[in-house]
């Protein structure tokens, strides 16, 4: 095996750092790749490496030997680059962040254009539970690397208190708590943190904040989008996408998507076994 610490990779934002093996380790713990599996994993990894090599590379190399023995734990392994291929519009990760807080409980509404107090505002998901009404913005990238800065938990703040102000007038809604939301999938710049936990504005990116993240939340409820599945091709995916189907619990609830969308009998039969084990830990008390 090579030594690793002399390798610098270079990550999707273009910068170089040491390769850590222990990251990719966590990685593969994450998707729940047993310690063989993942020892092999980084055993073969490490001697593929070379200066300069991309991170995008190695999780490649990494994804493919972990589809060998099992697709659904490289299908969780997926989960990143999956969610970036819900694109290219942002819609489909509209519908997608709706759906996780449908299944929570929240009554939801994806792409409404509703009335603040000085402009009308397209928002692209409302959120409402008990005594909870939340105003959601969705920045969906498709490039690893892409951070979200300071200018846009600046701008959805202002939308969100021109919209505050006309909610707050509706009956019932003077002793409710209102709050703006930006979620992304990738990450925030530490400035953004900084004035979205001063505004009181909720953030929730792919690693933020920690322990109860985007990828945390998809991990504990089991509501992964069906671009993780290593069992359809990419143009099914973009057929069931065109279809507003984003989750695998509604392949799993409905095979008859699978049917429209062209997928062969034989096939559908590894598609929903793939989405079955994707979905089997959905939390209950969510329903």
């Amino acid at each position: 095996m090579k030594n690793e610490n002399k390798i610098l990779i270079t990550k999707a934002s273009g910068e170089s750092e040491p390769f850590v093996a222990d990251k990719l380790r966590h990685s593969l713990r994450r998707a729940g790749a047993n310690d063989e599996k993942i020892e092999r994993i980084v055993k073969e990894v490490s001697g593929k490496l070379y200066q300069g090599m991309s991170t995008r590379k190695i999780y490649r190399i990494a994804f493919n030997l972990l589809k060998e023995s099992s697709r659904y734990l490289a299908a969780k392994y997926h989960l990143k680059q999956a969610i970036m291929e819900l694109g290219p519009s942002g819609y489909p990760f509209e519908k997608f962040i709706g759906e996780i807080l449908r299944y929570q409980g929240y009554r939801v509404k994806v792409g409404e254009t509703v009335q603040g107090k000085c402009v009308n505002h397209e928002i692209d998901v409302i959120a409402e539970k008990e005594h909870h009404h939340f105003m959601i913005e969705c920045k969906y990238h498709n490039l690893q690397g892409t951070f979200s800065d300071v200018k846009i938990p600046l701008y959805i703040q202002a939308r969100f208190k021109d919209v505050e102000a006309q909610w707050l007038k509706l009956p019932g809604h003077g002793t409710k708590f209102h709050q703006g939301w930006v979620v992304t999938n990738t990450r925030f710049s530490s400035d953004a943190i900084q004035y979205g936990s001063c505004a009181g504005l909720k953030l929730l990116g792919w690693d933020y904040p920690i322990k109860d993240s985007l990828k945390d939340l998809i991990d504990k409820l089991g509501l992964y989008p069906i671009t993780c599945l290593t069992t359809l091709t990419k143009i099914e995916k973009h057929h069931l996408l065109d279809k507003k189907i984003v989750l695998c619990k509604e392949i799993v609830d409905n095979e008859n998507y699978l049917v429209q969308a062209n997928v062969s009998a034989t096939r559908i039969k590894l598609v929903m076994e793939e989405a079955k084990q994707l979905t089997q830990n959905l939390d209950e008390s969510g329903k």
